[in-house]
């Protein structure tokens, strides 16, 4: 069954909220990750100060995915949580302590106090992004998914994490996990060097270095991994070569990187960072079409864009509310990140 034109609209809206978050929420995520790098007080307050007017709009975002995919594809949504229902619990708690972390480290001034909000800031930011990762390989390898479109078995964490008994790779979520980490690690450090200066803003400059260069080394190995273990990651390609644009534009993004570094021109590594993320995305949503989840029992049970989506009503009244309210998500996303532009300043009331 070929999927309708609204149906087509709306995967291609949840593939750009999927992007804006990764984007948005990627560098935040990442100056977490890098966060107990930092060698003093001082400056992991100017860690958390970089993105403490932002996280919480940035998580927007993910908000407005998870709503959007509940709303347009609800069979998806729901053997999505189901299947991944211990990650997501994990995954949700290592959001709440990131948000918890932000807002309680500096209410006193133990050390002891700190240091322990810090490791939690540092392990919850980690791990999210990890499991994102996780969730993004289980997709690509399939689930276990009966006729009704529902798990035929609970999912455990290590399963997750591994893969299902029946998967063609083990271990390959985990893989997926630590390419998210390393691109968001280099994420964040970018936008580090543009918020900070002085010491610490040259220390960083490094950082960028360091974590491109792992992020590389991973991005390589999960691309040799994908394409022998997964030939329908390319077969989309030869059948429709204008697909290729997108990939030789993540190649000259992910390579624009370390060439703007070098010139000293951070701003521009920054958007090709961004831009590599939005094609990564980009990639993995062309690769999983016209299927949303792909069944390993067998490809008669996937669920798919056309046979997991709500009533063409639904969707079209779907697209009016989001053609309403979409611009205003984008006008405070764009007024606060105007209003908070700059090198952070720590102050009386910084975190």
């Amino acid at each position: 069954m070929e999927p309708t034109t609204l149906q087509m609209a709306w995967f291609l809206i949840i593939g750009l909220l999927m992007a804006g978050y990764a984007i948005l929420d990627g560098f935040d995520l990442g100056v977490g990750i890098l966060h107990l790098f930092a060698r003093n007080d001082t400056e992991r307050r100017v860690f958390m100060n970089s993105i403490g007017p932002l996280w919480d709009g940035n998580e927007v975002w993910l908000v407005v995915f998870g709503g959007a995919l509940f709303a347009a594809f609800p069979k998806a949504y729901a053997a999505a949580l189901s299947g991944f229902y211990s990650g997501f619990m994990l995954l949700l708690c290592c959001l709440i302590f990131r948000g918890v972390s932000m807002e309680f480290r500096s209410k006193q001034d133990w050390k002891w106090w700190r240091l322990s909000w810090d490791i939690a800031f540092c392990v919850a930011s980690t791990l999210a992004t990890f499991l994102f990762g996780v969730v993004v390989g289980n997709c690509m390898q399939g689930l276990p998914l009966g006729a009704d479109g529902d798990l035929t078995r609970p999912l455990f964490l290590s399963e997750l994490l591994l893969g299902h008994a029946d998967a063609p790779v083990r271990g390959y979520p985990i893989l997926t996990g630590l390419f998210a980490v390393s691109v968001f690690a280099m994420h964040g450090s970018i936008y580090l060097y543009l918020k900070t200066e002085g010491d610490l803003q040259a220390r960083i400059r490094r950082w960028m270095w360091i974590t491109f260069f792992i992020f590389v080394t991973v991005y390589l190995v999960l691309t040799i991994f994908t394409l022998t273990n997964f030939p329908a990651a390319t077969s989309k390609y030869r059948s429709s070569p204008i697909l290729w644009v997108m990939p030789v534009l993540s190649f000259l993004a992910i390579l624009n990187v370390p060439r703007a570094i070098y010139q000293g021109r951070t701003f521009d590594a920054f958007i090709s960072s961004s831009c590599a993320i939005a094609a990564f995305t980009f990639l993995f949503g062309a690769t999983l079409f016209p299927n949303l989840l792909v069944s390993a029992e067998s490809a008669d049970y996937t669920l798919t864009v056309a046979n997991a989506s709500s009533t063409e009503r639904t969707l079209s009244t779907m697209l009016i509310v989001a053609g309403l309210g979409l611009p205003f998500v984008l006008a405070y996303t764009i007024s606060i990140y105007w209003v908070f532009r700059g090198k952070v300043q720590i102050g009386k009331f910084s975190y």
